[in-house]
């Protein structure tokens, strides 16, 4: 995930290279940075953190306690603290911190990888208008964003973080149906992922509601319809909104 913002900053031109320190426990992950990218590289994330202005806090939640008790001396008034880590409350991000530190609280998705992402911010009392738009910025260049109020980054979370997964099962599962069919499996993966990448776009870019154009492609007496009926016979509108509550409901503990 930090790999793909660094990669959309920078192609975007937001950020020079050189104005990123990146560090890694991992060597070779660092290498690869460095040369990928040209960015500084380290293991310190003190040293880090008295380089830079805006700090992105992209590890697990299970260390990033860890992390801040490293970086909290470090941490000055003008700094801005972005944290990736699923399901960890900015509340518990400003314990572990100066007092009065501006934290933004972020959930990304795995698109942002292809510059297609979808992200949440979620901002702590002490940010100002101007953290916000140079957040919204960074992650602008990796994909769509949108500010919500924290107590719905739980949802976010359930919604477009595990999201991509919950396609993943569907594109898998058109493939193998266009297989049971006859088709060539490289031929039905081919099909099924463009057709979902292609219907996520006309949705996102039409602007019209999923249903009008779900009604569009379904034509009386015809195979849509037919097709269609099968998926209601399985539920798979409450299953999938099953999952996101699930998810949303993990996310919770986790946080907890």
């Amino acid at each position: 995930m930090s790999e793909a913002l660094v990669s959309g900053v920078i192609h975007a031109g937001i950020v020079p290279s050189d104005c990123i320190f990146t560090t890694d426990i991992s060597k070779d992950r660092l290498d690869h940075l460095e040369r990928t990218y040209q960015v500084h590289i380290g293991t310190d994330n003190e040293e880090a953190v008295k380089w830079a202005s805006i700090i992105l806090l992209a590890v697990k939640p299970q260390v990033l306690p860890k992390v801040l008790k490293t970086i909290k001396k470090s941490i000055k008034k003008n700094h801005l603290v972005i944290s990736v880590a699923a399901g960890v409350p900015i509340s518990k991000i400003v314990a572990g911190l100066p007092l009065r530190t501006a934290v933004i609280r972020a959930m990304p998705n795995t698109p942002a990888m292809v510059l297609k992402g979808a992200t949440a911010l979620a901002a702590g009392e002490n940010v100002t208008e101007d953290q916000l738009s140079v957040a919204k910025e960074i992650f602008e260049a990796s994909g769509k964003v949108v500010v919500v109020e924290e107590k719905l980054m739980d949802a976010v979370t359930g919604l477009s973080g595990s999201g991509p997964a919950y396609v993943y099962v569907m594109i898998e599962a058109l493939a193998d149906g266009g297989v049971r069919m006859g088709l060539p499996r490289n031929v039905a993966l081919t099909l099924a992922t463009q057709t979902v990448l292609g219907t996520a776009q006309l949705a996102l870019e039409s602007g019209e509601h999923p249903g009008v154009l779900k009604d569009r492609v379904a034509s009386p007496g015809g195979t849509t319809i037919a097709g269609l009926h099968e998926l209601e016979q399985g539920g798979i509108r409450a299953t999938l909104m099953n999952a996101v509550e699930a998810a949303t409901r993990r996310s919770q503990e986790l946080g907890s």
